[in-house]
């Protein structure tokens, strides 16, 4: 895979500085990585690959030289900002939420649907953390014998 330029939205959140982690453990080729944060914190700085990251200003060419941009703010910025990201090309990897009834983006678990990836129009979108874990579980089950129903119950902190 050829080195992919990175832009990580909602960076200083606890989903942005996860996926911050995960992309430096499992050593994502990433030619480069720029975070930015609607609610950023002036002097505000992370570390990838030994380099020293600060959150930048979100201005409206953040996105020009972006390949794939992950949203992990709130839903408002994301929904104001994610047709910015298509427009210059970068991919959108969506996981605010805010467009996960648009039938038109695809829900990807990859342990599940990975060709459904290649479906996008810009946009991927993430279903919930409960979701994924659920289908991660029971689609071996589903392909051995088909599951009809699921009734599911979650339990979620509202702060």
């Amino acid at each position: 895979m050829d080195a992919v330029e990175i832009a990580i939205l909602g960076a200083e959140g606890l989903v942005g500085q996860e996926l911050l982690k995960i992309l430096e453990e499992r050593r994502f080729p990433a030619s480069s990585v720029r975070l930015y944060d609607t609610d950023r914190r002036p002097g505000a700085e992370y570390f990838f690959s030994h380099q020293r990251l600060e959150v930048e200003e979100l201005t409206p060419d953040a996105f020009r030289t972006v390949d794939v941009a992950f949203f992990c703010d709130g839903l408002d910025s994301s929904r104001r900002l994610m047709p910015a990201a298509v427009q210059a090309g970068a991919v959108v990897i969506d996981d605010s939420g805010a467009l996960v009834t648009d039938g038109a983006v695809p829900l990807v678990v990859p342990e599940v649907n990975a060709e459904d990836i290649a479906l996008h129009k810009g946009v991927l979108g993430n279903p919930s953390s409960s979701t994924i874990q659920l289908m991660v579980a029971v689609y071996p089950l589903h392909c051995v014998n088909r599951v009809r129903r699921i009734v599911v119950s979650t339990y979620q902190p509202v702060s």
